[in-house]
């Protein structure tokens, strides 16, 4: 029954750790069919940065039922209350290494300058494209949350 309890909580927090990210490739389904600001940019610059990884108390939890459980079956009646409190203290620290650990997310922080002047930073997870410097960017915003990704060429119609 350990065991089982042991995978269970495992794969709720790994499943829990896979809910979030800031992909410019992925759009969340509550930004679907909503308009959104599309701005005109230049890449200033681009580094790497790491987004640390969140603490919703998830993994502490979960952490501390399973350490709790798997101490409370060692010994005798005495001995089982001590270790189970001091393996749910001990798993509720190590859940919520894990959480964070595993929420944690490589990113990029993209300096840009839009057409009027102003500077902004934008960070985001490392998508598909690779951006430089100097490279014509749109920032697009809906609920708050902005994305940065190559412009798209722009068709000149020479024909007037």
């Amino acid at each position: 029954m350990n065991k089982t309890l042991i995978t269970a909580s495992l794969v709720a927090l790994a499943t829990l750790s896979a809910c979030s990210t800031t992909s410019p490739d992925v759009i969340q389904r509550n930004e679907a069919q909503r308009m959104a600001v599309v701005q005109d940019a230049t890449v200033l610059s681009v580094r790497s940065v790491t987004v640390d990884g969140s603490q919703s108390g998830a993994g502490a939890v979960t952490g501390g039922v399973v350490g709790a459980v798997a101490g409370s079956s060692v010994g005798g009646r005495r001995e089982g209350q001590i270790v189970g409190v001091l393996g749910a203290v001990a798993g509720a620290v190590i859940g919520n290494a894990i959480e964070r650990s595993a929420t944690r997310e490589e990113a990029i922080e993209v300096l840009v300058q839009l057409r009027n002047g102003e500077r902004r930073s934008i960070v985001q997870a490392k998508g598909n494209e690779n951006l430089n410097p100097g490279e014509a960017v749109i920032l697009t915003t809906t609920g708050g949350k902005t994305r940065v990704t190559r412009a798209p060429a722009v068709r000149v119609d020479t024909t007037n």
